[in-house]
């Protein structure tokens, strides 16, 4: 029977990632909590468990913007200068944490102030986000040594640092609900702006670089998100010239 389960919710995460979604994700969540009850140990688990941390690619607004529609919503947020950290949860709880390079920094982690050791939720949930350091809103180079310096060093202390959390690495959810999600579930969340037409990015860029937006954060740019979780899938499959959903956009 457990077989059988596995072999369906790989059939309906494989159909909806490549845009084609069989079911709802209420309905999908309900097996996958069933697969985890009767057998954790489900191959389906230990190939999700991979805990990824891929680099968000950096190009100019008109890459990004290719084979959008106008009406397409957009997510902008705050690029972060601190160091990159994906988290990984199990039925709740804290299991790992690691940086870019993969080094497991699950110990360090756990001892940031707003980071939730627990969460109420059920099966397995990756989260990605930045280490920062809030006060160096003026000088983001210094914010990202900082925590590069915290990561590394055994005795040093994290009472100046925060984590901001931005995506669920593993979700199903549209941006804008994702990031509700994580708010709710007490995780720390960056200002973000909704918008509408993909002609007002370049509107928020300009006030980025005059110093009138995100003013709150170290930032070396922003990043733009398509807010469709369906039109981000699609993206992630495509094998055209514009296959990123997201991207920083630097000076």
């Amino acid at each position: 029977m457990s077989s059988y389960l596995e072999e369906r919710i790989e059939w309906y995460d494989y159909n909806y990632r490549m845009g084609n979604a069989l079911i709802t994700d209420q309905q999908f969540d309900k097996l996958e909590a069933n697969l985890y009850r009767v057998k954790p140990e489900a191959n389906y688990f230990i190939n999700k468990t991979i805990l990824p941390l891929p680099s968000i690619p950096k190009n100019e607004i008109e890459e990004f913007l290719k084979g959008l529609l106008p009406d397409t919503r957009i997510i902008i947020e705050p690029k972060i200068d601190g160091c990159a950290i994906a988290i990984q949860y199990i039925d709740g709880e804290l299991v790992k944490a690691i940086a870019r390079e993969g080094t497991d920094v699950t110990k360090k982690i756990k001892d940031i102030p707003d980071v939730p050791y627990k969460v109420k939720i059920q099966g397995l949930m990756q989260v990605r986000g930045e280490l920062f350091n809030p006060s160096e809103y003026e000088r983001p180079s210094y914010s990202q040594r900082q925590s590069g310096a915290y990561l590394r060093a055994a005795d040093s202390k994290s009472d100046h640092l925060s984590f901001c959390s931005f995506q669920i690495i593993n979700g199903r959810l549209n941006e804008h609900d994702s990031l509700q999600y994580l708010k709710k579930l007490g995780f720390t969340i960056p200002e973000y702006k909704s918008l509408k037409f993909t002609t007002q990015v370049e509107m928020y860029r300009k006030q980025w670089l005059g110093n009138k937006l995100f003013t709150n954060y170290p930032t070396d740019g922003i990043v733009v998100k398509i807010n469709s979780r369906k039109l981000q899938l699609m993206r992630e499959k495509s094998n055209d010239s514009y296959p990123f959903w997201q991207m920083a956009i630097m000076l």
